[in-house]
């Protein structure tokens, strides 16, 4: 229990507090992210307990209420993963890798905004870079002449005083991590910072009515740092995914309140910077190589957005006793339960073989309904035999050896016939459930598996 009054020590991490320093949080099993600050329980205590409580007046679910239009970016992308605009009021919360291209994009949005035939006014305040800096950046990106304004601050007072009297219509404050108040003694990006930085931000944006921005940083754990209640004050939650290696970025939607989570836009990173890739599958399936053992086609979805992904396998003599299981972009927990199930019903053997797994393109793939496609392209690297270059594949695989039927069928097989495939392996029911909803006729022949033992038959 806290003293009143007293020290606590923060684990600037996850936001859990301590009585005393130690050296490992016991929340999230982080070392040395213990920090001490000032408590302000009791100072909060004698404010509620001196203000007058006043009645709350309830009204039915029913009655009249204000529309609100969205606003459009200008980037399809962006639009996409918001949920068809921006709704004036809501705080979007955006994280992301350093170097990843979350500045280049929200100046992107706010210089496209600003362009737009309603003039709306734009805010962008850079806490981390100086004004020449991100003038630098605008010209390398040809947005000059783009009416923003710009300023550098990180006292949150001073923006509140500037915001209150203006027109505002999107606001960016890059980052919240760099930002602090008067009132907290604690240095900037402390958990105590952040989150009453963020808190007056916040209010400030809903009883103004304009679009708040706040970009976060990350954690190792690729968590954007500081409180999790962060994440839950704000309105929307999206993670700029890539490697630094590839030149496409995701933008993933991970919570919205005003639109569909789990939604991506896809942008490729040129030297003019970010660009709308209008076609994700083509991007991810450039570079693919037909009649490659251990590779396999995923027809999956993101969201609302069908996408064809290329499976890769290696499965090698391990030369010790323990074999090895790398996975980069997808679940290595999944990755071990396929290879279990294909030891137990099929009689396969890896406990003397390494298993590498990855996503072609750096995506991060999360449904399980790419388990088959793995289980292909695990066996298809045992094996040595390919499998056919213009095959798609998709379902999940139960632990006792069935495949089962996913979700959005149709969506997936009318993205791969639209990309040039011409058959596909998929679930057995979805053969019953496209004459029951008179699903569309596809020119693709399907081949319908309905367990692992099966998939032995493509590569005897």
């Amino acid at each position: 229990m806290v003293k009143r009054g007293a020290n606590i020590f923060v684990c600037q991490n996850c936001g859990t507090s301590y009585p005393k320093w130690q050296g490992k949080c016991d929340s999230c099993g982080e070392w040395n992210t213990i920090v001490e600050e000032v408590s302000k329980t009791e100072g909060f205590s004698k404010l509620n307990s001196s203000s007058v409580a006043k009645k709350i007046d309830f009204v039915p679910l029913k009655g009249d209420m204000e529309t609100y239009s969205r606003l459009k970016t200008g980037i399809k992308e962006i639009d996409r993963v918001s949920g068809g605009g921006l709704v004036p009021g809501s705080v979007i919360l955006v994280g992301g890798d350093p170097g990843i291209g979350k500045s280049t994009l929200l100046l992107q949005v706010c210089a496209g905004l600003a362009n737009m035939q309603e003039h709306y006014p734009c805010y962008y305040i850079s806490g981390e870079e100086a004004i020449d800096q991100v003038r630098i950046r605008a010209s390398r990106l040809g947005l000059s002449d783009s009416p923003v304004n710009l300023a550098s601050a990180t006292n949150v007072n001073n923006i509140i005083a500037t915001l209150e009297n203006s027109d505002a219509a999107v606001v960016i404050i890059d980052s919240i991590q760099t930002m602090y108040l008067d009132t907290v003694e604690s240095t900037p990006g402390s958990v105590g910072q952040v989150r009453a930085c963020a808190y007056e931000l916040i209010k400030l944006a809903k009883r103004k009515g304009f679009v708040l921005f706040l970009v976060g940083h990350v954690t190792k754990q690729g968590e954007i740092a500081g409180p999790r209640v962060l994440e839950h004050m704000v309105d929307t939650v999206l993670y700029f995914e890539g490697e630094r290696g590839h030149h496409f970025r995701i933008l993933r939607a991970v919570k919205n309140r005003y639109g569909a989570t789990d939604e991506i836009g896809v942008f490729e990173m040129q030297d003019k910077g970010l660009v709308e890739v209008e076609n994700p599958s083509a991007l991810f399936l450039a570079e693919r190589q037909g009649n490659v053992s251990g590779s396999c086609v995923f027809a999956g979805v993101e969201g609302s957005r069908p996408l064809l992904v290329e499976i890769q396998a290696l499965v090698s003599q391990s030369g010790y006793s323990t074999p090895k299981r790398a996975v980069v972009g997808w679940d290595s927990n999944r990755l071990s339960m396929i290879l279990a199930v294909l030891e137990s019903r099929c009689g396969m053997n890896f406990s003397t073989h390494d298993v590498y797994l990855n996503i072609a393109g750096g995506l991060k793939i999360s449904e399980p309904a790419a388990d088959l496609a793995v289980a292909m392209a695990v066996i298809s690297s045992l094996t040595n035999k390919p499998l056919p270059a213009d095959m798609a594949v998709f379902g999940e695989i139960g632990l006792s050896g069935e495949i089962r039927m996913v979700a959005q069928p149709n969506l997936r097989l009318k993205e791969a016939q639209k990309l040039g495939f011409s058959s596909a392996i998929i679930p057995p029911v979805f053969g019953k459930d496209k004459k029951e909803k008179g699903a569309k006729n596809y020119e693709l022949t399907c081949y319908e598996i309905g367990n692992v033992q099966r998939l032995i038959n493509w590569f005897n």
